[in-house]
């Protein structure tokens, strides 16, 4: 795969109306699997998935897979607690989004020099916490399938889950997270449109 044609959000050209490449391979961004970007200038909020703007989450994704390949590289964790597809669990995305901004916090040089090992014991607490998500959602190594939802009396049954081979991971991701920015982005021209502003040029009409 070309990672030539690289989308990174902390390149001083990246455009926020980007969108991620298809031929980006968000595993490997920098050629070298297994090493990570600078800190940030400060330690991070938490993320809440459900208050992302497009381009927050467009934003987000990137970082937090490549974070994720560095710690699945970094502690050779296995598929039982980091799947592949991990990004389609949205019990894995709040797990290792809260890890990954955990460990921002923890290793930002204006904290204190036993922070590291407080985010390695909570770390070793959230892996088991991974391993009963990725069982009890069922995804594998080479095989995924949507978390089973327990119906609730009065709901409508659900659909039937089957598992699905896992043929490339990183043309998955890409493919997730160009379909996650694209609803996030129609649900914002959509709450402008009720407002009668102008997505484009953010005018009132």
């Amino acid at each position: 795969m070309d990672t030539d044609d690289t989308l990174d959000p902390n390149d001083d050209d990246f455009d926020a109306d980007d969108r991620p490449d298809p031929e980006f391979d968000p595993a490997n961004p920098t050629g070298d699997r297994g090493d990570i970007e600078p800190m940030l200038d400060e330690p991070p909020g938490p993320i809440n998935w459900n208050l992302l703007r497009a381009d927050e989450a467009e934003h987000t994704w990137l970082e937090l897979n490549k974070w994720i390949d560095w710690l699945r590289a970094t502690y050779g964790l296995p598929a039982s607690v980091l799947p592949p597809l991990w990004h389609r669990h949205p019990e894995l995305v709040w797990e290792l989004s809260a890890l990954y901004t955990h460990w921002q916090c923890a290793y930002d040089p204006q904290q204190s020099g036993s922070a590291p090992i407080g985010w390695h014991r909570d770390f070793a607490d959230a892996k088991q916490r991974l391993r009963d998500w990725v069982a009890a959602s069922g995804t594998r190594l080479d095989r995924d399938r949507p978390t089973r939802q327990t119906v609730w009396p009065g709901e409508e049954p659900a659909e039937p889950i089957e598992d699905v081979e896992i043929v490339h991971r990183d043309e998955d991701f890409v493919a997730f997270v160009i379909a996650d920015v694209a609803r996030r982005r129609e649900a914002e021209d959509e709450f402008l449109a009720t407002l009668g502003v102008d997505p484009d040029t953010g005018e009132v009409t």
